[in-house]
């Protein structure tokens, strides 16, 4: 897989795939380096170990205008392919990332591509200023002065220059948002995991949206929040969400890593503005939605997962937690042994 860096892990469930693969197991993850297109691959288990399959697929008219497609959900016989919503990491946000794709598990994938210039970036921003409006421990400082020239301003005036339309979900006191993580509840509504921002207290930030499905309806119909969630006793902040998935078997019940709030040694302006950040590693986390109506998710604590800084997906093997690790040139899996998976 060399050029590329895996993101997330979702399990293969199609009998005829796993067939096709001689698996008997097997994960989907994407790419993220180039449009989402180009960037499936299926990881697979068979009688004679791993291997790797980088899938070609079909995006129509939409070929060639994605890129970074960051995490992966199931639903209604779908898999989903989220963008990062974000930009490099020293700015401005990149219009290309703002996608949600969906395809029917295939070894010849025709993915459905809705590119809907900021809609997610908008309600998740205003979601955040509701909060911040109430004075709630959940919602995130005010954007440091950097970041936002970086990522809102320096976009905006891009846009404005070019007339494009999305400038119109673009607003002065906006935070960049960095999607790394996704799964459908049992309601059908969709949780994301948000890298960055983080609450004010430095946790991790989740948001539940309605409707995603009906991105895909012609014409298209319109999405809501849910609600918002900070993940409290993560660790020291601030932490980021790096991956999220359902339980197998378990509904209601979701597994995440959190960790990094961008990567090191890329000239990252939020980490330069959050120095405390750099030394952060990844804790696998398990949780429900809280049944109260508060904000704040109380996971237990499944793996300390340090040194390892960049686990990008999550999802069970044979019982066990099973990794993948965002690395240049090359995929690489973890499968952590608990004493319950040992028996």
């Amino acid at each position: 897989m060399a050029g590329n860096e895996a993101s997330d892990l979702l399990r293969v469930e199609s009998a005829e795939v796993l067939a096709a693969l001689g698996a008997r197991a097997a994960y989907w993850t994407v790419l993220d380096e180039g449009p989402v297109e180009e960037c499936l691959a299926v990881l697979a288990l068979g009688a004679d170990g791993w291997h790797a399959r980088h899938l070609p697929a079909s995006a129509g008219t939409h070929t060639g205008r994605t890129e970074d497609g960051e995490a992966l959900a199931r639903h209604d016989g779908w898999v989903y392919v989220i963008g990062s919503h974000f930009g490099s990491k020293a700015g401005p946000l990149r219009p290309k990332r703002a996608f949600v794709a969906r395809f029917a598990e295939s070894l010849t994938p025709q993915v459905q591509v809705v590119r809907h210039r900021f809609t997610l970036h908008r309600l998740v921003n205003e979601a955040l200023r509701r909060l911040a409006d109430e004075g709630h421990p959940a919602a995130p400082e005010p954007p440091a002065a950097r970041v936002h020239a970086s990522f809102i301003e320096e976009t905006l005036r891009r846009g404005q220059a070019k007339a494009k339309q999305w400038v119109s979900d673009l607003r002065p006191g906006d935070h960049p948002i960095n999607v790394e993580g996704a799964a459908f509840t049992p309601s059908g509504s969709l949780l994301l995991g948000l890298r960055w921002p983080v609450s004010t207290a430095g946790e991790p930030l989740l948001v539940e949206i309605a409707g995603i499905p009906g991105l895909f309806a012609d014409p298209p119909l319109p999405l809501s929040v849910v609600g918002v969630y900070a993940v409290t006793g993560a660790g020291p902040g601030p932490l980021g969400v790096r991956a999220l998935a359902p339980r197998p078997g378990v509904p209601g019940e979701f597994d995440a890593i959190v960790g990094s709030i961008d990567a090191l040694g890329k000239n990252s302006v939020i980490i330069e503005e959050h120095p405390q950040a750099r030394d952060a590693t990844c804790a696998h986390l398990r949780f429900r939605l809280p049944a109260d109506g508060s904000v704040a998710i109380k996971p237990v604590v499944v793996a300390d997962l340090a040194p390892l800084h960049h686990v990008e997906g999550v999802a069970e093997l044979d019982g066990s937690p099973l990794y993948v690790t965002d690395e240049d040139h090359r995929v690489s899996l973890w499968v952590h042994q608990t004493s319950a998976s040992a028996r």
